[in-house]
């Protein structure tokens, strides 16, 4: 009986060394791809988010950033990426007017060119809506299943991420071939801060374009694009957001909040209710059809907490909620919850709070 007992424990014991030595070796194969965005000459902070998720894959992963566009601000964003990470490999540039605008058909051309010629083990998008447009026409092309929304890491092929608008949480292990495909949510990793070394910079190279046919780029057009000149901070990365629910009531009301912002340094919110109603345009939704944002400080006013809208900011380091109903769902994800009347608070906030100079 002591025999078997020392022999089972042997066999578990090489069991379990053999799994430890396949996830090093698999840690030690790690080569990972992150499609990353630029505006204006530099990185987008979701794809430097995406840069800290492939350091949470593997400490030794060697990581290939790819950059498309054309003109000049192209050229400075891959200066910019050659040294946004001492992970960072090399910088792979796609220099044509066919990616100058967001389209996913040539794009997803583009990634599985790069993918079939580099053999990477991951794949990485943050999950903006061009993230999300990209991932699952490239993955088709390439013929794996992405793995979308991860929010954590815990192995190479083992990833946690919400279900169900965020109220639960789901680990996911990976099966398919290489690569695995996956997108993240940009709040859930934090970029790197450390200063980098002046001799640590990653080579660029240019992607070679002769796969790119002109059948891809007649699939779609672009038209486009229309949005208001405004000064509001971006909601996704501003550290303190201020959101407004129904309960404001008009479109007028909503000014009120836009002067506390100012004060506060924050940027304005609004939950899917009040865009439909029409009180702001609906590139300020917080939810989970809208930006996912995770603020240093969250204040809802008149939001009642309906889960698509706490999907959008339960990743908030502190939130604050006023609403005249004590039952209402958001304050059982709140840190600090006023029961009262909105425009009261709010009044006597604008009054209290010193304009920002």
């Amino acid at each position: 009986m002591a025999a078997a007992l020392v022999a089972g424990a042997l066999r578990r014991g090489r069991a379990g060394g053999a799994r430890y030595v396949a996830g090093e070796t698999l840690r030690r194969l790690v080569s990972t791809l992150v499609v990353a965005e630029h505006e204006g000459g530099l990185v987008k902070p979701s794809s430097l988010s995406a840069l800290a998720a492939a350091e949470a894959i593997a400490k030794e992963n060697k990581v290939s950033l790819l950059l498309a566009g054309s003109g000049p601000t192209l050229h400075r964003a891959a200066e910019h990426a050659a040294t946004s990470h001492p992970l960072v490999n090399e910088v792979l540039v796609a220099d044509s007017d066919v990616f100058a605008h967001p389209l996913a058909e040539p794009w997803a051309e583009l990634l599985r060119s790069v993918q079939q010629k580099g053999g990477y083990s991951h794949v990485i998008a943050s999950s903006t809506s061009f993230g999300k447009n990209l991932l699952p026409r490239a993955a088709a092309l390439l013929d794996v299943s992405p793995v979308t929304d991860v929010t954590a890491i815990s192995e190479p092929r083992v990833f946690v991420r919400p279900i169900y608008a965020g109220n639960a949480l789901c680990t996911v292990r990976y099966t398919g071939e290489n690569p695995c495909m996956m997108s993240i949510r940009s709040t859930s990793f934090s970029p790197n801060t450390e200063p980098m070394s002046e001799t640590k910079v990653a080579p660029i190279t240019q992607v070679d374009l002769s796969f790119l046919s002109e059948a891809s780029s007649r699939k779609s057009s672009w038209i486009n694009l229309t949005s208001q000149e405004t000064e509001r901070l971006d909601l996704a990365n501003a550290r303190v957001v201020v959101t407004g629910g129904r309960g404001l009531k008009s479109a007028e009301n909503f000014k009120l909040l836009e002067q506390l912002a100012e004060k506060l340094g924050a940027a304005v919110g609004a939950t899917r209710a009040a865009v439909d109603a029409g009180y702001v345009p609906n590139e300020l939704q917080v939810g989970q059809t809208g930006k996912i944002v995770a603020p240093e400080l969250y204040i809802a006013f008149g939001v009642s907490g309906a889960i698509q809208h706490v999907a959008g900011m339960r990743d908030s380091k502190v939130i604050v909620a006023v609403n005249k109903d004590a039952d209402a769902p958001i304050f059982q994800v709140a840190d600090y919850g006023i029961v009262g009347d909105l425009f009261e608070v709010l009044g006597q906030l604008l009054e209290k709070i010193p304009d920002k100079k």
